[in-house]
This record gives structure tokens, sequence and C-alpha cells, in this order.
């Protein structure tokens, strides 16, 4: 979650006034706050571009004529960001995105006028090889490259501890934003830009050890508004096979077979499911722990959890994917569940739905 105050969490449940402030970024490097009729920010973890933006303003005058006009959609930025007023003149606001403003659309003489925006992860995917592009090196080094190389002022940050690639060669016109993933999940990890327009190299927390940093509850002064609950097997692998062979580094083949060894699963690798195998390579993988890292991550993303939910309350704009929360339910069942994508709107009232990638039963 985003680093917030206590009294932030708590206001969350009261009646409060909601703070929004969305920042418009030119390339003359001028910054201009844009007053907004409404919006919302959506975050979702499976998407490989994670946070995209809508921002409804109501005037007409906005929108642009030429190229030169301020909110033309030709490298400017959005800034977007949610909290609350405490009622004392002071307010609490938390980044939802930095976002590449990519289109403008509204009626020239009433208005409204809506902006849309993808998070900056676009510009490494827009930034296709146009010559032959090689990879070296270690997860990290590689990464920060990738990304670097289409935003030179880029921050990178990792959170893991870096791994040694074998080379991988990218043809022309492939994805430099796909590469980058790829080469994360060498070392079990994910790549994203955060609320905060920084890159982030990271496992994705485990359910089962990462303490909860919120509570929905279904109380009197609780967040919770309404649950669903569902299980499917569409799409669900409960075993991953990560390979990798690097005939240019003159590395031998190596593999790693990982599978869901929890005989409570529903997904348990020697039970009634059955075995449904899925299979990741990449001349990245060039060890045996490389192959069983890539393999658990990948097996994390294909399995069925024990369950899953859309959970229903009111918004909190300082949540991020992979969060564990605790869920109580109105007849004082308690669930953990792990944020997998949400929608943050930019105006008062609203649900705010949050589907999980997994959820454990809590005692």
């Amino acid at each position: 979650m985003y680093p917030v105050s206590d009294r932030f969490l708590a206001r969350l449940a009261e009646s409060h006034r909601v703070a929004t402030q969305v920042q418009l970024f030119l390339t003359s490097g001028r910054v201009i706050d844009l007053e907004h009729t409404g919006g919302s920010v959506t975050v979702d973890r499976s998407q490989a571009i994670r946070r995209t933006c809508t921002v409804t303003i109501a005037d007409p005058s906005l929108i642009p004529r030429s190229a030169t006009d301020q909110l033309a959609s030709y490298g400017a930025r959005l800034r977007v960001a949610r909290g609350v007023e405490y009622g004392d003149g002071s307010s609490e606001l938390v980044p939802l995105g930095v976002f590449r403003l990519d289109s403008v659309d509204g009626d020239v003489n009433a208005g409204p006028v809506t902006l849309s925006g993808k998070a900056l992860e676009v510009a490494v995917a827009d930034d296709k090889f146009t010559t032959v592009y090689t990879a070296t090196g270690t997860v990290v080094g590689a990464i920060t490259a990738l990304i670097q190389r289409s935003l030179p002022t880029a921050d990178v940050i990792s959170r893991i501890v870096d791994t040694p690639i074998g080379s991988r060669a990218f043809d022309t016109q492939a994805d430099p934003w796909a590469g980058c993933q790829e080469i994360a999940a060498a070392a079990g990890a994910e790549v994203y830009s955060n609320a905060d327009g920084v890159f982030i190299i990271a496992q994705l927390p485990d359910l089962l050890t990462t303490p909860p940093v919120w509570a929905v509850e279904a109380v009197e002064g609780g967040v919770y508004i309404s649950a669903n609950r569902a299980m499917s097997s569409d799409g669900v692998h409960n075993g991953i096979l990560a390979y990798g062979e690097n005939t240019a580094d003159g590395i031998p083949p190596v593999s790693y077979l990982a599978t869901d060894n929890d005989t409570g699963s529903p997904t348990y690798w020697g039970g009634p499911f059955g075995r449904r195998p899925d299979f990741f390579s990449s001349s990245t993988l060039i060890s045996l722990a490389a192959c069983q890292q890539a393999a658990n991550l990948k097996l994390a993303q294909a399995k069925a959890p024990n369950a899953t939910g859309d959970i229903s309350s009111l918004p909190n704009p300082a949540l991020e994917p992979g969060d564990v929360f605790r869920v109580t339910h109105e007849d004082g069942s308690r669930e953990l569940h792990q944020a997998a994508s949400f929608s943050v709107p930019l105006d008062e009232g609203g649900d705010f739905p949050i589907s999980t990638i997994s959820a454990k039963e809590d005692a």
C-alpha cells in the first residue's frame, strides 16, 4: 500500500469530502492544475500497462485545435491524485499514477472533454526495436537499459536479488516492454511503473506470509459494501515447466517444473484436478535457480486460488496490486485477499470494486 497516515485510513470509513488533483505537464515545462468534474484511474496487474486514466473536464476551449495547443497529446503527461479532506483545513493526497496523455475528445461547443492516458510503460512498449537488440548482463541491468533506452531519466528501483541472464536477442519490431517482463521472470519478478511513475522490479508478495495492510469489515464504521466469491478452472494450470537454452553463450539446456504441491488446494498436482501444465521458455534462463524462479512466478499467475473474490468497498486510493487485505463478511467469517485490479473514481461517492488474485480463509 502507498504510505499513508493512520488518520487517512480511518477517515476513509467516515463521512468526508474527497480531495482530487489532476496536473498537466506540458513539454514546455509548464505545469497546469486542471479543473475536472470526474474520471477514474484503473489499475490492473494482469495488463502489461498496469495503470490507465480518464479525466473529464468541463471547458471545451481546452480541446486542442493544433499540435501546439496545451492539451495536444504529443508528449504531455498527466499526474493524478486522490485523497481526503480532514475538515480542519488540511488534506492528504495519494498519487494514482503518471500517465502519457494519449487522447483528448469532446464536443467543441458544449463539452465535456475527456482526457485519456496510459502509464509510462507505454513509452517503452511503443519504442519498438528498429534493429536487432541484444540484452545481456543481469536482470536489473538489462531491464534498466531497456527502460532508459526510451526514457533516459526514468528511475528504476530493484527490490530483488539480482540474477545473471543469458544473452537475449530481440528482433526488429519486437516489443521492448514485453522483453522487460520476460527478463524479470528470470528472477521470479515483475516489472511495472508505480503510482509515482517510478519503475519497480519486485516479486509478488506471498499471500500466506505477507501481513495484511487494510481491513475491509462489514461492521459499523467499516468500509465493506458487498462481496462475491467464485471458482473457475478456465485457463488454469497447476504446473509450469520453465526452460532455457542459449547456444549463443554456449549454455546447455536447463529446466525446472514447478507444480501445485499443496494437498489442500483444489488444483493439487496429484489430485482430482489432474495435471494441466503450461510452458515458459527464454534464452535468459541459464541456471536451475533462474528456471525455478521463473516457473514459480508463472505458476502463481496460472493456478486457481482456493477462492477468488470481487470485493466492493468504500474507495481506498492507497491500495496497490499485490496488497494483502483482510475481509470480514456480515456472517463474521474472515478471508485474506490479494488485490489484482480496481478502479479509483475521481468524484464523490461510488463503489470501489476490487478483483482479487487469490484468497484464503483467515482464522
